[in-house]
């Protein structure tokens, strides 16, 4: 049997505010929870890449959908006086390690600033019972250890984005036990290198790679010995959605780990090896000559307490991931309905076995 979270009849008539909802994992997000019939609202900046899963899909076509930045408090607390949510999930951020080395004070605005701003508007927002705050695996202090990190790990990051991961974890513990934790269940959830459709950032290997395939260049590569826990987006998304049903009921306080298996923990030349069977024609890859700004070598996510406090379980591995995101952005290409195309991936994903 389906989790709670994952069933419509859970879902169906709340009221959700989702920050974050024109990103990618956001987009994703507000489009399932609209599948499961929730009155799904929305902050964040206005789409800034291509592709957006959020305009491909029509995502704002069946929520409110509110542009604003974090980083003014007046604005995201007018968000929630009009959305009056029961819950929130806080994805939005800024997302990209290269993009924290060109831009730091920026980055720690958005990620750190911002949240206190959102968790400071929740404590005037009575309807609000539970708050999902989305962190990242890079909050850990990394010792490029080959085990993975349990939610009791040291935080910590050498640069600047992990830093601003690790301190919205500290915050959001601290302003759990000080003004929210007795009206508002809180917890942050910790997922891996999230790969899908319709992700259209920058500095992404995916992303990076369709774009340059399409345009018939080969891939400029920074680590490709790097390992990373690649994760399909909506089995993170899976676990947002049973978590955020366990705060509803009281339960689930703390941080949690959505890890893929282990054995989809392989380097950026495997995932490439594997992406470009699928894709088919492409001019494959070559490394920067150039020296790159540190990235962490070997990254793993434990996820036991999801899988046994939640039943969570990664349904897809890295191969049918990569399929699922190569039709994605060739039926993106080929000028497909991409709300209907999504929608059916989601419904696929469902019904695909544990």
């Amino acid at each position: 049997m389906a989790h709670l979270g994952l069933n419509a009849g859970f879902w169906h008539g709340r009221r959700v505010l989702v920050t974050g909802h024109t990103g990618f994992k956001g987009g994703w997000l507000s489009l399932w929870l609209q599948t499961l019939g929730a009155e799904v609202h929305g902050f964040a900046l206005p789409p800034g890449t291509q592709p957006s899963l959020f305009e491909a899909a029509g995502v704002a076509g069946g929520m409110a959908h509110r542009i604003g930045d974090l980083r003014d408090a007046g604005a995201i607390q007018a968000a929630l006086c009009d959305a009056q949510p029961d819950i929130v999930f806080h994805l939005a951020a800024q997302p990209l390690v290269r993009e924290s080395y060109r831009d730091p004070v920026g980055t720690l605005a958005t990620n750190v600033l911002g949240s206190v701003h959102l968790f400071e508007a929740i404590r005037q927002a009575p309807s609000v019972r539970a708050l999902l705050v989305v962190t990242s695996d890079k909050c850990y202090q990394n010792q490029e250890w080959p085990w993975p990190y349990r939610e009791n790990e040291a935080l910590g990051g050498r640069d600047p984005y992990s830093a601003s991961k690790a301190c919205q974890e500290i915050i959001t513990a601290a302003w759990r036990d000080s003004f929210l934790g007795e009206r508002v269940a809180v917890a942050s959830a910790r997922a891996g290198n999230v790969i899908g459709g319709g992700d259209g950032s920058a500095d992404r290997l995916i992303p990076d790679a369709l774009r340059a395939w399409s345009a018939g260049q080969a891939l400029q590569l920074r680590y490709p010995q790097a390992v990373r826990p690649w994760q399909y987006h909506l089995d993170a998304l899976a676990g947002y959605l049973m978590l955020g049903a366990e705060l509803l009921a009281g339960r689930g306080h703390g941080a949690w780990n959505f890890g893929p298996a282990d054995t989809d923990a392989l380097t950026v030349e495997a995932v490439l090896q594997a992406l470009a069977r699928h894709w088919g024609d492409n001019p494959g890859w070559r490394c920067e000559p150039s020296p790159q700004p540190h990235e962490a070598g070997m990254l793993r996510l434990d996820s036991s307490k999801a899988r046994q406090e939640l039943g969570w379980r990664s349904r897809y591995g890295v191969d049918d991931s990569l399929a699922a995101i190569a039709a994605w952005h060739r039926a993106w290409q080929a000028g497909t309905g991409m709300r209907a195309f999504s929608l059916r991936q989601i419904d696929d994903y469902q019904n695909a076995e544990q």
